[in-house]
């Protein structure tokens, strides 16, 4: 799909406007947000990238319209998992609750500059390397793998670039607001605030090379593959309020999303094997069929975790 220059800076303007907005409205007073608040925050997200959707479909037509939804369901359901890690980092640097909406929504304002960098560079190489469906296709199977075998393990709260910080300058002992740096005694200390930030966006960054081969297994345009990216993770923020402890509930998550990424990785591979006119086009995935697929895995993979998970409170309760 061809996107004039302006679109892009339409787009991008009206992501900016809405971050601004939640700057206005949700963060301008800290505080500790509820679930009603996130449902709504939830809900508004959600609906503007069904509006904007709808708007693919109408200038692009049908088929990018569908890139597009299957490519935000692909991120939104990935992010899901990673909102664990985003609790566990919170509950280690024991972040105040009303700070932590700020904390998020500074992290993934990162994310968005880097995922950002990660698709413009993607964009240009499966453009010119049709290799590169191999590669991305492999790698989604064998995290697909790595997510079955570890999916009972944690990643750690601090990963390398949080160990260099801490490192490399003072880091105060407790938070100061949501102030990232202070002086104290003529000498600049870093908060844990700003340490905090730069574990969730480091995070994301890593979360980054798992779902930017993904989506790209769903379309190959650069501006659906950012626009789906950027509105999955600007409705992530209020889905971690919402969603809470619920996570821990979703037992079979990663097994789900594990379906998912090994389901694209092969529809990559078809696609590159193709590409080569090593099979005939029957053989490639449609994306009708790989949104009702990716659908169904985590409608059914939803469903069998809350099953489970009341199974085992009612055995707890009558035990």
């Amino acid at each position: 799909m061809g996107v004039p220059w302006w679109v892009w800076l339409a787009t991008l303007a009206g992501l900016l406007l809405l971050i601004l907005l939640d700057l206005v409205i949700v963060d301008r007073k800290p505080h500790e947000v509820g679930a009603g608040e996130a449902t709504r925050w939830v809900l508004f997200y959600v609906s503007c990238a069904l509006v904007f959707g709808l708007g693919v479909w109408f200038l692009g037509g049908h088929a990018f319209a569908v890139e597009y939804f299957t490519g935000y369901v692909v991120e939104y359901s990935l992010s899901v998992d990673n909102l664990f890690i985003f609790m566990v980092i919170m509950s280690s640097f024991a972040v105040p609750s009303v700070h932590q909406h700020r904390v998020l929504l500074i992290g993934i304002v990162l994310a968005l500059v880097f995922r950002g960098l990660f698709i413009a560079v993607g964009a240009q190489l499966i453009s010119r390397f049709v290799w590169v469906f191999f590669v991305f296709g492999l790698f989604l199977l064998w995290t697909a793998v790595s997510m079955l075998r570890n999916k009972e393990e944690n990643e750690e709260a601090e990963n390398a670039v949080v160990r260099w910080v801490r490192k490399a300058y003072p880091v105060t002992e407790q938070f100061h607001g949501t102030r990232m740096s202070v002086r104290i005694e003529g000498k600049r200390w870093l908060t844990p605030m700003f340490v905090v930030i730069v574990a969730i966006g480091s995070a994301d960054v890593m979360f980054a090379v798992d779902s930017i081969p993904a989506i790209f297994g769903v379309t190959q345009d650069p501006f659906l593959v950012f626009t789906a990216n950027a509105f999955a993770l600007m409705g992530l923020r209020q889905l971690y309020f919402l969603l809470g402890s619920l996570v821990d509930r979703l037992v079979y998550l990663s097994t789900g999303l594990a379906v998912i990424l090994a389901f694209i990785g092969v529809k990559l591979i078809l696609h590159a094997v193709h590409a080569y006119h090593w099979v005939p086009a029957w053989l490639e995935i449609g994306n009708l069929l790989s949104l009702g697929v990716i659908v169904t895995v985590l409608v059914v993979t939803a469903a069998a975790s809350l099953l489970r998970s009341r199974r085992e409170q009612r055995a707890a309760e009558s035990g």
